[in-house]
């Protein structure tokens, strides 16, 4: 996937800036606050229908506008042109158009542009809380399986209804045979959700641990996923699953009425990433954080590949802070057969494979 160029109209900092990137490594630099991350946020709202660290909508307007506009350009890998248009208004609320039909659901853009980023914010995946590693899960899931974001949409919704069912449980007594229904559909999606999360987690530690390698690193890389209903692994089947669930959902009955919510779940699970068997985010400095969060998104981006066929657009946001010249070299000639790559930064790198352009030297007002 490629794009070909995206215009921005009272977006951020921009009141009017088109970008033409061309193919291969593209390297946007200028000093901070000049803009260059807006860039990276307009093309990730045309991607993927919101901006860039979950920023809300509102935010991204111009202090001096009342609605913004942005309008891309892509072409995929067979040649075939997606052109999608995303404006947003505090009046009108967010619209978006593909190749001239507005979508109903915002969902039904996901996976048509594949695209995968990489920005300082997002290193909270390694050393935050369990829902950025499930948010980066399910964010890869969803762009590369269709029943897999139906599932999580439905499984999101039957646990706010099973959630307020314990609410009114809890006020005005008990119904097992309601909850027992909830407790069910809630299982059977679980199961359906959770073999896909192990499943992607195998076969992304494929990807990464050469990947790993390559940076001169020689410890052992692993994941591993945590779940809220005890041991569980590749090899447990969605019967077992549901099973266990159904089981512990009646052994802790009385705590989810006392707290009036779901206690387990994959809403609540985690997913472990190891060095040499140590979690990363207990033992890791933060050059091998960096560079352990780099490796995840390019084996992220060989996993898109492989799995939908399509190279999936590469946005990387200031990449080479904290990272030595050895390390960006490498990190460079990874991005140099994985299609079009769109990098921040605040300097302009003397790379002979990159296709640098200032800010300052974009059309803008």
């Amino acid at each position: 996937m490629r794009l070909q160029e995206i215009k921005l109209v009272n977006f951020r900092k921009h009141l009017d800036l088109t970008f033409a990137p061309g193919e291969g490594i593209n390297l946007i630099y200028g000093q901070n606050g000049s803009g260059k991350t807006n860039i990276l946020e307009a093309v990730h709202y045309c991607s993927l229908s919101r901006g860039l660290n979950r920023s809300l909508d509102k935010e991204c307007l111009n202090f001096s506008a009342d609605y913004f506009l942005l309008k891309s350009r892509f072409l995929d890998d067979r040649d075939i042109e997606l052109s999608v248009k995303v404006s947003y208004s505090g009046k009108t609320d967010k619209k978006i158009v593909v190749n001239g039909e507005e979508l109903n659901k915002f969902s039904q853009l996901i996976g048509r542009v594949p695209c995968i980023t990489f920005s300082p914010a997002e290193l909270v995946v390694v050393t935050g809380s369990p829902q950025e590693r499930r948010r980066f899960v399910d964010n890869a899931l969803s762009q590369t399986d269709k029943r897999y974001l139906e599932d999580l949409l439905q499984y999101r919704r039957v646990v706010q209804q099973r959630n307020s069912l314990l609410s009114m449980m809890h006020d005005e007594g008990l119904d097992r045979d309601s909850l027992a229904v909830w407790s069910e559909k809630l299982s059977l999606l679980a199961a359906s959700i959770m073999t896909a999360r192990t499943e992607f987690l195998f076969i992304l530690l494929e990807y990464f641990r050469p990947l790993y390698e390559n940076f001169g690193l020689d410890e052992i890389p692993g994941f591993s996923y945590r779940s809220t209903i005890g041991k569980f692994g590749p090899d447990v089947s969605g019967e077992e699953i549901i099973e266990t669930m159904m089981h512990r959902f009646r052994d802790i009955e009385t705590q989810e009425l006392v707290r009036k919510q779901t206690l387990i779940g994959p809403h609540r699970d985690d997913i472990m990433f190891q060095l040499n068997n140590v979690e990363v985010k207990k033992y890791a400095s933060q050059g091998q954080l960096r560079t352990f969060f780099i490796a995840l998104k390019l084996a992220l981006h060989k996993y898109v590949l492989e799995v939908t066929g399509e190279r999936p657009l590469f946005l990387l946001d200031d990449l080479f802070s904290e990272l030595d010249r050895k390390r960006a070299e490498s990190v460079i000639q990874q991005l140099e057969s994985s299609g079009q790559s769109i990098i921040t930064s605040t300097e302009r790198l003397q790379m002979e494979t990159l296709h640098a352009t200032s800010i300052n030297d974009m059309i803008t007002t």
